[in-house]
């Protein structure tokens, strides 16, 4: 079943299943929100700040995501799977190429 994940930064709700990344479930169905790079966790262009919710992870690369990053829940979207709906940030390299208001742009 899946669960709803809401970029607050971008406002952008989409459906995700359990069995895909945060970052495949945006991409499987078109849209914008979180920066797509390496899809394998190791350049760090999706680093996302999970605000609620449960989820489980993947190995990342540990160039960008310290111990500090994973106790406050910062990690790469490519890797993280959801649990239940889950609240997120964009806080990765092009956080404000995706998440600038199109007024502003």
């Amino acid at each position: 079943m899946p669960h709803t994940v809401r970029i607050e930064d971008a406002g952008v709700s989409y459906a995700c299943a359990p069995r895909e990344s945060l970052l495949e479930g945006m991409h499987r169905l078109g849209l914008r929100g979180i920066p797509v790079g390496c899809r394998g966790g190791g350049c760090g262009v999706c680093k996302i700040e999970v605000l609620a919710g449960e989820f489980h992870t993947r190995a990342m690369s540990r160039d960008h995501v310290s111990d500090d990053d994973v106790a406050h829940q910062r990690l790469l979207a490519c890797r993280v799977y959801p649990s239940s709906d889950l609240s997120l940030k964009v806080i990765g390299k092009l956080q404000k190429k995706v998440c600038t208001p199109l007024a502003v742009r």
